[in-house]
């Protein structure tokens, strides 16, 4: 069965196999597994090195720099408050979008593997 590319990037979201959407695509935080346990798909062929950590900056930084600057321009709070405040959000921000950039690189990548 042909998957299309929409609904490969909804399961990417999820962090599910591109194919099935049954089976977890990690075997740690950004190790991909071999090959998805479900339905057998090699996703270790795929190299998302590179794109996940580009798109996660792009997507943080467009959330991240409108609140800053809404802040900024609305309460001008002071520096050491906005630093122990939008360092960590932005730290913790990155760390929960890095695996689902990277598993819509996979997405992406595996919908145009025939083409």
């Amino acid at each position: 069965m042909k998957v299309s590319l929409l609904l490969a990037l909804s399961r990417s979201v999820f962090k599910k196999c591109p194919q099935c959407g049954e089976e977890k695509i990690y075997k740690q935080y950004l190790k991909l597994k071999p090959y998805c346990n479900n339905c057998n798909e090699k996703l270790s062929i795929y190299r998302t090195d590179d794109f996940g950590p580009w798109l996660t900056i792009i997507i943080v930084g467009h959330i991240i720099v409108p609140l800053v600057l809404y802040i900024e321009q609305n309460y001008s709070p002071q520096l050491w408050l906005q630093a122990i405040t939008w360092i960590p959000i932005t730290i913790l921000t990155v760390l929960y979008m890095l695996p689902i950039s990277k598993s819509i690189c996979l997405a992406i990548l595996w919908s145009l593997r025939d083409k």
